[in-house]
């Protein structure tokens, strides 16, 4: 357990579109913003990690049709978030150069909730990860396989919990820094950039 609880946290630490997301609504809505937006990654998790733990996923990964469909619907939600994020900042960008960091203006809960949840959430590759990672840290001699699956599923979420929590910290401590109009601008390009490239690989990953 031990083993996998170092091995999940240096898979959650590795820069990747989560981070991204997370600065990003750090930044335009404070602490708020991106606690809610980790919130909503670790359900999106949640949902992949129990799927995995029962045996849902496996059978998602086996049906062309299904893997398909959620595939593309993931991947035009991440190219509509990477849109919005772009278009952010070009905003930003416009900004006199002398100005004053921008104050965090917060967005209704439930939009950073929602983009954190449905990034993890409509992502195949999501589940793809569970189905691979999780069986390599069962116990062969395990009396209920699937209760240790979903203990492992909850570790994971609690590390992950643990790790942007204090991320989002970090975020906050710098922000005066971070929310500078150039800095912010290239922020949210960097994110709209990243979250397009993951909704271009979702096209083109096969389930194999």
């Amino acid at each position: 357990m031990l083993t996998f609880a170092i091995a999940a946290l240096v898979l959650i630490m590795m820069p990747g579109p989560d981070q991204a997301l997370l600065t990003r609504n750090a930044l335009v809505g404070g602490r708020r913003g991106g606690l809610l937006t980790m919130v909503g990654g670790v359900l999106g998790l949640t949902i992949h990690a129990s799927a995995a733990a029962l045996g849902l996923s496996a059978l998602l990964l086996t049906s062309a049709t299904a893997f398909a469909v959620l595939k593309i619907v993931g991947a035009v939600y991440l190219l509509w978030l990477a849109a919005q994020m772009l278009w952010s900042a070009r905003r930003s960008r416009q900004a006199p150069a002398h100005a004053e960091a921008a104050v965090p203006v917060p967005e209704r809960r439930w939009t950073y909730l929602r983009q954190g949840f449905l990034s993890n959430a409509l992502n195949p590759k999501v589940a793809l990860f569970f189905v691979t990672f999780l069986p390599q840290f069962l116990s062969a001699d395990s009396g209920s396989p699937r209760a240790e699956a979903l203990l492992l599923s909850a570790i994971f979420g609690l590390l992950y919990l643990a790790w942007f929590g204090l991320y989002v910290a970090a975020v906050e401590r710098l922000g005066r820094w971070l929310r500078r109009p150039r800095v912010q601008a290239r922020i949210e390009q960097v994110t709209g950039l990243i979250l397009a490239t993951v909704a271009v690989r979702l096209v083109v990953t096969t389930n194999h």
